[in-house]
């Protein structure tokens, strides 16, 4: 998480008695400078944008108004003021929704209640896009969720703190292959953003902060739960596609609960509903190490789940390395 006070930079700053004229002369010694904070004991109290302070002083009586008297006679006295640890993308929102006379001064940032620095427009819109950029680069183009780079961040950061309890989702769609064959790769497509539409919703929008929700290509997704508590979550997904999954079949297919395709042999047969195969891998009784370990775990629990007609979830309990805990849910 990129936060404000990460690009702030340090500005010119000037008292509430500071008369206009002494704030002129710095726009005039400073050419590329756009605007100047207005603090009292270090706490900002009102910003001077250059434009707007040109505007007053060249108005009808302006000059002789304002140029002896206090500066706080023509600072605005609202400027947006955010903390240091505000996220860049929620301080870019507060910015844009400004109205359009302010929408281009400057952003104040503030540590405990005292001035840290200021961050132009320029910078926060510059930051901006290369945070798109970076996003862009480490998230599938398909879901938009995040790819394998954010998905191993995130592991990593869960294992490297053995007291955070983790559940770890490995969801997988059977006979999407032969649904592809039947109804083509635009359709599959769709399939597979309605799975990233479902995990969004039941996770992002239903759980903790902490969840998290990606797609590790293909029919393959993952979803890491800061508890143990994954067999609503399971119920959840399963039920959502199921509903949902109906729109991807002609009526017929759907009636039949099969299709004809050729199955992985090259043989026609009736193939059953795409379904959906959730290995789950907790460290409620084991703390785990690499991610490699996990992987190994995850393969084979679902290979368990495959066994199983319709969509089902399966843990494994790392206490008795040949036992899973089941749970099945027929779906079709």
């Amino acid at each position: 998480m990129l936060r404000i006070g990460d690009i702030s930079e340090k500005g010119p700053v000037v008292s509430l008695t500071t008369k206009s004229s002494e704030v002129n002369t710095l726009f005039e010694n400073y050419p590329h400078l756009e605007g100047i904070v207005v603090a009292v004991e270090n706490k900002p109290v009102g910003l001077v944008m250059k434009a707007q302070f040109y505007r007053k002083i060249s108005s009808k009586y302006g000059f002789d108004l304002f140029m002896g008297r206090p500066i706080e006679l023509v600072m605005d006295t609202t400027p947006l003021i955010v903390d240091y640890y505000d996220e860049i993308t929620k301080v870019s929102s507060h910015a844009m929704n400004r109205s359009q006379e302010k929408l281009y001064d400057y952003v104040v940032v503030t540590r405990q209640h005292e001035l840290c620095g200021i961050v132009s427009i320029k910078n926060l819109l510059i930051k901006l896009a290369e945070i798109q950029v970076n996003k862009a680069m480490y998230t599938n183009p398909l879901s938009g969720l995040p790819g394998n780079v954010l998905i191993e961040k995130k592991m990593l950061d869960y294992l490297s703190n053995s007291n955070q309890p983790f559940s770890l989702l490995y969801i997988d769609l059977d006979h999407f292959k032969e649904y592809n064959d039947i109804y083509g790769f635009n359709k599959g497509d769709l399939l597979l953003k309605e799975i990233s539409s479902i995990l969004s919703k039941v996770i992002l929008n239903m759980e903790l902060s902490n969840t998290f929700v990606g797609h590790i290509g293909g029919d393959d997704f993952v979803v890491i739960l800061p508890h143990h508590g994954f067999h609503q979550i399971c119920q959840l997904i399963i039920t959502e596609f199921n509903i949902r999954l109906k729109h991807y079949y002609h009526e017929t297919d759907w009636k039949n609960k099969f299709i004809y395709a050729k199955d992985r042999n090259g043989q026609h047969n009736k193939i059953p509903l795409v379904s959906l195969s959730i290995a789950v891998v907790t460290n409620q009784h084991t703390q785990y190490l690499t991610i490699d370990e996990i992987s190994k775990i995850a393969a084979n629990v679902k290979k368990e789940c495959k066994k199983h007609v319709g969509s089902c979830y399966i843990c494994h309990d790392a206490i008795k390395p040949n036992c899973c805990e089941k749970e099945t849910i027929i779906t079709h």
